[in-house]
């Protein structure tokens, strides 16, 4: 469980830039299909964390556009 938690604490850590090109690379690798299956499994989780942190950072990036703009 420790390096499940490692793992999202450096999500967290990433800038949306980091990240991104992070779940980029997870995406070509699980095109490509030559993984084993818990592998794959493994990339799909932490492309999922990766989808969550992006969107939390573009939505917190919206809310200061929203408060700039007002």
């Amino acid at each position: 469980m420790a390096k499940k938690e490692t793992a999202e604490a450096s999500v967290e850590q990433l800038s949306f830039e980091q990240a991104f090109q992070q779940l980029e690379a997870i995406v070509a690798q699980l095109e490509r299909g030559e993984l084993p299956l818990d592998q794959s499994l493994e990339l799909y989780a932490r492309g999922q964390r990766l989808v969550a942190h992006c969107a939390q950072l573009l939505d917190q990036a919206e809310l200061r556009v929203r408060e700039i703009r007002d």
